[in-house]
């Protein structure tokens, strides 16, 4: 933390950073929840929902890709509110598309914004997360990936009370599009100006050149990779999940709209928990145990989601792929924020890795569905975070004095 903070702005800075997270999270929920909604309104099959995520993942990447640069350009304090106004504007896109147009390209269009949006927040939230975990001494950055499944969770539920109770695609989004974009406002007043973050100060005014190179500069080091490895199984079983958990068990298992919708919710509440108290766990067995363990549990929870004979066991199933695939991707930002001095290009990098799993996962997952199936699709997730679970050791902290030990 900036030296010049006081206790109530440190306070005020850790909550801004806790609900830009939860209205990530909101904000892919509520598109997550409404896929078949979406899918039956626009007359549209598993393909084509399969094209629409590849122009999301498409446009998250490039997000993603370029989140550095704006941080380069604008700090990221100013790039946050104007990620979170991207795809909170992107959310209302795809529920006008939906219902008052009936438009696949204004979908799409709502699509891009809304990648791109999530991509290049995403990485910037997890460098403010980061800063503030080191700050504070001990493991919190999953409680900050907690407060992103809050959104999905919170997103889900009102998900499954707007498809049972009628209520059209476009007035959902429009009312989490207003909430979202209130949020980046009021969050922006809240996130202090850190030159680690690439904000720009009046005392310390580096020139662009040289802020690119603090971006890139992780991008040379091995160890970025073997984290990406962690992290991408982990992201693929997450972002393979809230997007095609929901249509795997109306499709897959035979069950109404309102069952998928509460197996994202399942899915999403087994998540948060672990997120919320895996903490203390992690810093008493240590990152590469806890990760081994999780990896276990995924592969566990997504077999049984695809195997399961009835319901009650599709949902079990759902809540071990949440809690398996609950610490991969913040322990792995943890680990790459090993050196404080180092750390914003370092989370930058991997979650750039991450998070091209994330995104860009689901839509190649929708395109293989189409030949062999969805629910035999999943079995790739399974393939996937066992080989995370094998690269754990990559997360091993760097110096005395991390968060955690590794056991």
């Amino acid at each position: 933390m900036d030296t010049a903070l006081t206790r109530s702005q440190f306070v005020r800075w850790r909550a801004a950073i806790f609900a830009i997270f939860l209205a990530s999270g909101l904000s892919i929920a509520t598109w997550a929840s409404r896929v078949p909604d979406i899918a039956a309104a626009l007359g549209i099959d598993k393909a084509q929902i399969g094209l629409l995520l590849l122009g999301m993942g498409v446009s998250s990447i490039i997000g993603i890709s370029t989140g550095p640069l704006v941080m380069a350009r604008t700090g990221a304090r100013l790039g946050m509110l104007i990620a979170m106004l991207m795809f909170g504007t992107g959310v209302l896109l795809i529920g006008l598309g939906t219902d008052l147009l009936g438009s696949i390209p204004v979908v799409m269009a709502g699509l891009i914004l809304f990648g791109f949006g999530n991509g290049a927040v995403d990485v910037m939230m997890n460098v403010e997360a980061t800063a503030i975990e080191q700050h504070m001494g001990r493991t919190i950055l999953p409680v900050f990936h907690a407060f992103f499944s809050f959104g999905t969770v919170i997103g889900a539920g009102i998900g499954v009370l707007a498809a049972r109770g009628g209520l059209d695609v476009a007035a959902h989004a429009g009312i989490i599009s207003a909430v979202i974009v209130a949020a980046s406002v009021v969050c922006f007043f809240q996130v202090p100006v850190r030159e680690v973050a690439l904000d720009p100060t009046d005392e310390i005014r580096p020139t662009f050149r040289q802020r690119m190179h603090t971006a890139l500069e992780a991008w040379r080091e091995p160890r970025t990779y073997a984290l990406g490895i962690v992290m991408l199984g982990m992201s693929f079983a997450e972002g393979g999940a809230n997007d095609w958990i929901a249509l795997g068990v109306v499709e897959g298992h035979h069950q109404p709209s309102g069952m998928g919708a509460l197996a994202l919710a399942v899915f999403s509440v087994g998540m948060s928990v672990v997120r919320l108290f895996g903490g203390p766990l992690v810093d008493r067995f240590g990152r590469v145990t806890v990760l081994r363990v999780l990896s276990g549990t995924a592969a566990a929870g997504i077999l049984l989601f695809i195997l399961g004979p009835n319901l009650p066991l599709v949902l079990v199933g759902a809540a071990l792929w949440g809690i398996g695939a609950s610490l991969g991707f913040p322990l792995g930002m943890s680990a790459a924020a090993d050196d404080p001095t180092k750390a914003a290009a370092r989370v930058s990098a991997a979650a750039t890795i991450g998070y091209v799993a994330f995104l860009g996962g689901p839509p190649v997952l929708g395109v293989i569905s189409e030949h062999i199936g969805l629910l035999n699709t999943l079995f790739i997730l399974v393939a996937l975070v066992v080989m995370s679970g094998l690269f754990s050791s990559a997360a091993k902290p760097l110096r005395e004095g991390a968060p955690v030990t590794t056991k």
